[in-house]
């Protein structure tokens, strides 16, 4: 595709795709925006959309309307409850921002001549990798681990550089956008409205009484159902005769059992992940590895074989969760991730 000036942003109403919008305006880029319509929650697209029109209108470009709902369906929201049937512990964004945020969009991209498509994440990239956000509260590197790297020299994202901070200031300033600074910030899971087990109820039976049991395979107590429990949970069950903290350390789909342990049983040191999306060639490395979002990287060894990634932690790590995705890093860049299968 011949390199032009043309760009797609995805604009969802809130202050970070407003402000990146109009960012791109003041830099001669010939913009355009496009409104996703992603789940079917009741209500919010009637919201959102006025909202992204808006914003649109303001910044003075096109908005598209692109009715994503089928293939969100199919390539996000089914695989999120499948996950936890499993009794694993989903990441639905990575798989939004591959298939759709940075799948769909791009295509569609393609479709009106604009070789750049941007959003209003806090990222970076410099064509080639990834890096982490100026704002390191704000960085959502970690839930773009699993975009195609063939895509990267296309990408565009304003606020790499911003603080959050100051995108609410600057939106505060501007007339006409002074709502947008004050508006809510969307939640983490955009389709979830109070907890996921109140989503999935409308799907599969949660709320089915089971065994707990220890870990040598005794029944000590009762939980709701095993859908309601994650790797680390310690709230939620009973454990006849503790005086001490018990954690969630797996769950059993076919039995509806769960097992629980103390604190330190929670402990693991090696990983097996399957699915790796690379961004570098290499077999053998050693790097930092994000486990879960809101955790801080640990040291590890990387052996990659065939699709499979082996991790040896260089400290114990606890309530590592099958499902999550692990992401690598080499000091603020970005160097690919895969998906937990197993935790020893």
């Amino acid at each position: 595709m011949n390199k032009n000036n043309k760009v797609l942003i995805g604009m969802s109403g809130g202050v970070d795709s407003t402000v990146s919008a109009l960012m791109l305006k003041q830099d001669s880029y010939e913009v355009e925006g496009v409104y996703m319509k992603l789940h079917s929650k009741p209500g919010y697209h009637e919201i959102h959309q006025v909202r992204a029109q808006k914003a649109a209108d303001f910044v003075g470009i096109k908005l598209h309307i692109l009715d994503l709902q089928k293939t969100f369906q199919e390539k996000v929201f089914q695989p999120f409850i499948d996950t936890y049937a499993k009794g694993n512990t989903p990441n639905p964004c990575a798989l939004c921002n591959r298939n759709l945020k940075f799948g769909e969009m791009v295509k569609f991209a393609d479709s009106i001549g604009a070789y750049y498509v941007a959003t209003g994440h806090y990222i970076k990239t410099d064509g080639t990798y990834f890096y982490t956000a100026d704002d390191d509260t704000k960085d959502q590197s970690y839930f773009l681990f699993y975009v195609d790297k063939n895509i990267l020299s296309r990408l565009l994202f304003p606020l790499g550089s911003k603080k959050k901070s100051d995108i609410k200031k600057i939106a505060a300033s501007i007339e006409g956008l002074e709502t947008f600074a004050s508006q809510a910030e969307s939640s983490e899971i955009c389709f979830v409205e109070t907890t996921y087990t109140d989503l999935l109820k409308d799907y599969v039976n949660v709320d089915n009484v089971g065994e707990v049991l220890d870990i040598e395979g005794n029944t000590v107590g009762k939980h709701k159902g095993y859908m309601h429990y994650t790797t680390g949970k310690r709230k939620g069950f009973s454990v006849k005769g503790a005086h001490e903290p018990h954690y969630v350390l797996s769950t059993n789909p076919q039995t509806n059992q769960i097992v629980v342990g103390k604190k330190e049983d929670l402990a693991c040191q090696n990983i097996v992940l399957n699915n790796m999306n690379m961004f570098h060639s290499k077999l053998e490395f050693d790097t930092n590895v994000k486990l879960r979002y809101r955790t801080k990287a640990v040291l590890c060894h990387v052996v990659i074989k065939e699709d499979k990634a082996y991790i040896k932690l260089a400290e114990f790590v606890f309530g590592v969760a099958v499902g999550q995705a692990a992401v690598f890093y080499d000091d603020n860049r970005l160097i690919g991730g895969g998906w937990i299968t197993e935790v020893k």
